[in-house]
């Protein structure tokens, strides 16, 4: 059963579903499958939990003042806000959906309603735990746009088609690729990557191909997305500061030419580009390229579960790492979070970097010693952070700045939080040049004047 099949049965939103699952911290594969297929367990949680999920719904919709979270949660209204700072820093503005402004979130995040977690959420759920590593706000957004596909109402109830091109936009090494795969698994179609010799005339084996023949080839088979990289590149608009080459050229017309048969032909062309400003205007047409996803470096929560994550990732209980780690304390969240705090605006790719290196100097260490009495301090952290930096370069920064512009442009209701929170640690690169003091010799009018 899909999740808006069970939403439309129980009368709750496709929204309050990954609300609930973002409050309460579920893990999203154990509730879903990529194409919004239910789990049985959650669907079974929905359905002896219907009064509840209609009152999560309606509450998760309100502000609520400090009086009423110290009801609800047992506080006093003094206690209320200081813990409210402690805990959730994020409360009062939470991304895609205020959902923590909501008494039933207050409830989960300060433990006022935990019988009512322990009966529902216990360990025997296995959906209980989040392993996904944040972006719920993302992929709830990715799931509205994608529900065209997914199942024929917003045709028939609303005259909503299928789009034809996504272009999935944002600074280089934040995933692009990756959720262009999670759009084809949702959305069940066969991932194809453009190769670059596809485009312009070829030879393969023997025989010459075109790009007009490959995309051609492409409308014949069934539920097929293409991936294009450097479409910001490849689309962009020809004047006298850019020049494009003809070959660049032909494959935008070719596009062109061929993108109001997509939809018949269950063909969906994803883009791939670090920014929307120097795309052609008549490629972001609607019914061509309309719908613009912005992949965001990871926020402050994101970066602190992606450094466990890759940190920990494939090793064995009894590994050499793991014991490193479990002696560091380590192996939990706030061992990290001061090193995490200065990875400001990192990229993935950074924060794999990072793990990368201080994996390869503890292993260093170990072999020099011969002993897993390793401390893991701050001359390694940094270290580390040194090697991950080295791509947090002038160019990089500035493309995190274009991608602030093109989303206030194109997305800022969506992911305002986010992207207020990317503004602030962006600042934190701005270098404020201090005035210079006038070269030459003071005059007489420029000497301070007594009193």
């Amino acid at each position: 059963m899909k999740l808006a099949e069970l939403g439309k049965e129980l009368q709750i939103s496709i929204e309050s579903f990954i609300k609930l699952m973002r409050d309460f911290d579920l893990e999203l594969a154990e509730c879903l499958s990529t194409n919004l297929d239910i789990k049985k367990d959650f669907e079974k949680f929905a359905r002896a939990n219907i009064e509840f999920l209609k009152k999560y719904e309606m509450d998760s919709g309100q502000n609520i003042s400090l009086e009423s979270i110290a009801e609800k949660t047992n506080q006093s209204s003094d206690i209320a806000p200081e813990i409210i700072g402690q805990q959730t820093p994020h409360l009062f503005d939470n991304g895609h959906s205020k959902l923590s402004v909501a008494g039933f979130g207050i409830d989960h995040i300060m433990h006022g309603n935990q019988q009512f977690e322990d009966d529902n959420f216990g360990e025997q759920a296995s959906f209980r735990h989040n392993k996904l590593i944040g972006y719920h706000d993302l992929f709830s957004y990715i799931s509205q746009t994608l529900e065209p596909f997914i199942n024929q109402s917003p045709l028939t109830d609303w005259g909503i088609h299928k789009t034809a091109g996504i272009i999935l936009y944002g600074p280089p090494g934040s995933g692009k690729i990756f959720w262009a795969n999670k759009i084809a698994e949702i959305t069940k179609y066969r991932f194809e990557q453009v190769k670059r010799y596809y485009y312009g005339t070829s030879f393969i084996d023997g025989k010459k191909t075109s790009f007009n023949d490959f995309l051609l080839q492409m409308m014949k088979d069934d539920k097929v997305l293409l991936f294009m990289e450097d479409f910001d590149k490849m689309m962009a608009q020809r004047n006298e500061q850019n020049a494009v080459s003809s070959g660049d050229e032909e494959t935008k017309e070719i596009i062109l030419h061929y993108i109001g048969h997509f939809e018949n032909e269950n063909l969906l062309m994803v883009g791939s580009a670090n920014s929307l400003v120097e795309i052609d205007k008549e490629i972001l047409a609607p019914g061509r390229f309309d719908v613009m996803i912005p992949v965001f470096p990871p926020n402050s929560d994101e970066r602190l579960k992606m450094i466990l994550h890759h940190i920990t990732d494939n090793l064995g209980e009894d590994s050499l790492l793991i014991k490193i780690l479990l002696k560091n304390d380590a192996n939990i969240l706030p061992f990290w979070k001061e090193i995490s705090d200065q990875m400001k605006v990192f990229s993935n790719t950074m924060i794999v970097d990072f793990t990368q290196s201080l994996k390869k100097r503890i292993r260093n260490q170990y072999l020099k010693n011969n002993s897993d009495q390793i401390k893991i301090d701050s001359n390694l952290l940094n270290a580390a952070l040194r090697d991950a930096s080295a791509k947090l370069t002038g160019e990089y920064l500035d493309q995190v700045n274009q991608f602030i512009r093109d989303i206030s442009i194109n997305n800022y209701d969506d992911f305002t939080h986010r992207i207020e929170e990317l503004k602030k640690e962006l600042e934190y690169y701005k270098v404020i040049e201090s005035p210079r003091s006038p070269i030459g010799f003071q005059h007489n009018d420029d000497q301070p004047k007594e009193n």
